[in-house]
């Protein structure tokens, strides 16, 4: 597959989790986020963002959140669990989605914040308008994904590649 063809990452928060006295990576999903979960797989659906790859933190909340929101899309696509992707910095992050194949154009990332955040404004050096004000005022919440647009290897994958086409949050 030629690597400039359009690509597309979507990059979805856990939704919402609990705060049992467990060590943070076991932490459970709240039942709020329970009931976010599958609106935001019904949301990615609607939308046509059925990826084909998904790349999901190992953590409780995110595979728990993973669970949910496929339930909800027209196929499942292969899923890969990313130790790399729990409490990832930015760099981090950049390394883990340059490693996605080139025959890849459409790949979903399951993590944490402040990382979706952070990568999902660094991607960004274009913006539908008032997309990144919207980001940038919700602070990125719970169940929430932003879609980046980007022509090029994700290898090339890099600050400012990418066009923020949509921000969508529950409770917006």
């Amino acid at each position: 597959m030629s690597v400039d063809v359009p690509r597309r990452i979507v990059l979805l928060r856990h939704a919402k989790a609990d705060w049992p006295e467990v060590a943070d990576h076991e932490r459970p999903l709240a039942e709020r986020g329970r009931k976010d979960a599958p609106i935001a797989g019904r949301r990615l659906a609607e939308a046509g963002l059925t990826p084909e790859l998904t790349l999901c933190s190992t953590a409780v909340r995110t595979r728990e959140t993973w669970k949910l929101v496929v339930h909800e899309l027209p196929h499942r696509p292969k899923t890969v669990y990313e130790d790399r992707l729990y409490d990832a910095s930015l760099g981090e992050l950049l390394a883990v989605v340059g490693e996605t194949s080139d025959d890849i154009t459409d790949l979903l990332v399951v993590g944490h914040n402040p990382g979706m955040h952070a990568l999902a404004d660094a991607l960004a050096g274009e913006a539908e308008e008032g997309t990144r004000e919207r980001m940038s005022r919700s602070g990125f919440p719970t169940s929430g994904f932003a879609v980046v647009t980007f022509s090029g290897s994700w290898k090339s994958v890099e600050h400012g590649v990418g066009r923020l086409t949509t921000f969508w949050a529950p409770h917006e």
